[in-house]
């Protein structure tokens, strides 16, 4: 065997011995990692061309402790959240108002409000909850989205909320100023609902744990696209109600108009035996209920839910011909390539 080769080999062991007096050393000065946490979150950030996106956090979820030595998995940190006095109106409950400037609670007063969100994370409340009158009953619930300053197609974080007859959108005890777990920084905001369409902020807005008003009810509130949200007769600004097929857009005819599909729900009702277009689907929550009042009626009766869809259409400020056939789209980023994301819904009738 070569001299050199001896050599390297002693070297070897000689670094492996200094190694493990090291680790010894260690455990011996009785070290620990305290439990941190990073709440979920993410941003991107470039420079010279490339992009680096990253997400960070996961919850603590076990500590293993070894002697001297104990180990957390997951990190938690207290200041990676954000708060917003979040504030929006649905046309829908807000189009024969029992109360001026308070949306219907129709949902919530006959107990038709599901205790499940009906949107992609599922998350459940208490009963309880939909017992509170006032202003600060819960009207429905609706889906929240934050997305990175410098790509409005892409989401930091989503949740479920719950809506209160005034406009404000809280956390799930129904009383809380929401909360969502992201990075204090800039982002822009979207609202999404079930069978309204989705609005979201102009402009990245900064937001920490200081609670931050984003109010998308002022009229003086930008949002991303133009004619996103409809202007009440109180003048405040709502979200779109009429999307009662869950896509992108409001049709009352055309390719995918909700005048078909509202129809068809009614005549293929069960207990529809003889196909009646003005058979009324009581006592549900349904995306076909446009005004929210907890039935579903497509002709007959005191406002069928397809005359408020017509006439978003006819009175929508681009269609100066008055054409049945306008599409109102909703003013996201993505919908020129995708169709949302959040809303995992199945159709009720």
């Amino acid at each position: 065997m070569s001299k050199a080769l001896i050599f390297n080999k002693k070297l070897m062991k000689t670094k492996f011995i200094v190694l493990i007096t090291a680790l010894i050393g260690f455990m011996s000065h009785a070290q620990s990692i305290e439990k941190f946490s990073i709440d979920s979150g993410g941003a991107s950030a470039s420079a010279g061309g490339l992009e680096v996106l990253y997400t960070i956090g996961e919850v603590n979820v076990q500590e293993s402790d070894a002697g001297t030595v104990s180990v957390s998995e997951g990190f938690i940190n207290s200041q990676s959240k954000i708060l917003m006095e979040l504030l929006v109106l649905l046309q829908g409950p807000s189009l024969n108002p029992t109360i001026a400037g308070l949306m219907n609670d129709d949902l919530r007063a006959n107990n038709y409000l599901p205790t499940t969100s009906p949107y992609a994370d599922g998350v459940t409340v208490d009963a309880s909850i939909f017992a509170t009158t006032g202003l600060d009953a819960i009207v429905d619930w609706v889906w929240v989205e934050l997305r990175q300053a410098n790509d409005n197609t892409k989401i930091v974080n989503a949740k479920s909320a719950l809506l209160q007859r005034e406009g404000e959108i809280v956390g799930l005890d129904g009383v809380s100023v929401l909360e969502m777990n992201a990075s204090p920084t800039n982002y822009y905001v979207v609202i999404k609902h079930r069978n309204h369409l989705g609005a979201m902020s102009a402009n990245p807005i900064a937001l920490s744990e200081d609670e931050t008003v984003v109010d998308f009810i002022g009229s003086s509130f930008l949002t991303f696209g133009s004619n996103a949200r409809v202007q009440l007769t109180s003048g405040d600004m709502a979200l779109w109600a009429g999307n009662v097929n869950g896509d992108t857009s409001i049709q009352y005819v055309g390719s995918a108009p909700e005048n078909a599909d509202l129809l068809a729900a009614v005549l293929n009702n069960p207990a529809n035996f003889l196909g009646l277009p003005s058979f009324p689907i009581s006592n549900v929550y349904s995306d076909f209920d446009v005004d929210m009042n907890g039935s579903v009626l497509y002709t007959g009766g005191s406002v069928p839910d397809i005359t408020p869809i017509l006439q978003n259409v006819l009175s929508y400020p681009g269609n100066f011909l008055g054409l049945t056939s306008w599409p109102i789209f909703e003013r996201l980023p993505e919908n020129s390539a995708t169709s949302r994301v959040a809303n995992s819904r199945s159709k009720q009738y």
